[in-house]
């Protein structure tokens, strides 16, 4: 089972705990307007890779891991390829690697093959970096271009069956960062019991002049960074000091 992977990264440091090795597959349903990798937008445009392989770039970065550290594979949308994932953690397991998943949950549904197939892959998964792109329903569609009815859902699986998540918000001004929304999202992380960290990522663009290579016009181009203040503000409301268990 091979996977459409757009690059790897060797060391990165804020995708999971420790220092990890950063699979970055290719794919994604979702047009997030403030995305920063529109070039992983279509999964064929990425390279495919045997599991083996990807395992064994990875390994060739062990030693800079540390007791926390491990593989990150990221996106795109990692879930979009779930077969490959769960033999590329399937492998990882058997040497002793700690696994982590950094997904929007988009593809996530509790009916059939899909659904039976991402319990095993629960099984070899030991953390999930999660994004809440917008709690509002309505606000959610027009932000992604997707429902968040059925990513709700997922966190609450994860809740029930107890595994770790790290929640990272990105504060949006005009879109996100709006007390009445972010007391919302506080709302929400306080229904679950398996959040190890709440961060809040500050909105920047970045990636304008990728979207402009591409073609592609950048729907936030007006939008500027949010100021220190609602930053703190924001961390404040989603009690971001509160969850203390990735530092364990």
């Amino acid at each position: 089972m091979k996977g459409y992977i757009h690059q790897f990264e060797s060391f990165g440091c804020v995708d999971g705990p420790g220092s990890r090795f950063i699979v970055f597959t290719a794919g994604c349903n979702m047009r997030c307007k403030f995305c920063h990798n529109p070039d992983t937008w279509i999964m064929k445009e990425g390279k495919l890779w045997e599991p083996a392989d990807v395992l064994k770039e990875a390994l060739s970065c062990r030693s800079y891991w540390g007791k926390k550290g491990g593989i990150t594979v990221s996106g795109g949308e990692p879930l979009l390829q779930i077969d490959f994932l769960i033999e590329l953690f399937t492998l990882a397991k058997k040497e002793g690697v700690n696994t982590c998943i950094d997904t929007a949950g988009e593809p996530f549904t509790k009916e059939g093959e899909w659904f039976e197939k991402f319990k095993k892959l629960m099984e070899v998964t030991d953390i999930l970096l999660m994004d809440i792109k917008h709690i509002n329903e309505e606000e959610h569609v027009k932000l992604t271009g997707k429902t968040g009815k059925n990513i709700r859902e997922m966190f609450a699986y994860l809740d029930e069956i107890q595994k770790p998540i790290w929640i990272r918000h990105v504060l949006v001004p005009g879109i996100t960062d709006n007390d009445e929304y972010l007391t919302q999202t506080r709302d929400f992380i306080r229904t679950l019991s398996n959040v190890y960290r709440v961060e809040i990522l500050p909105y920047h663009n970045l990636a304008i002049s990728k979207y402009r290579d591409m073609g592609i016009k950048y729907a936030l181009e007006d939008t500027p960074m949010p100021s220190a203040e609602r930053i703190e503000n924001a961390r404040k409301i989603l009690e971001c000091d509160k969850y203390t268990r990735w530092q364990e």
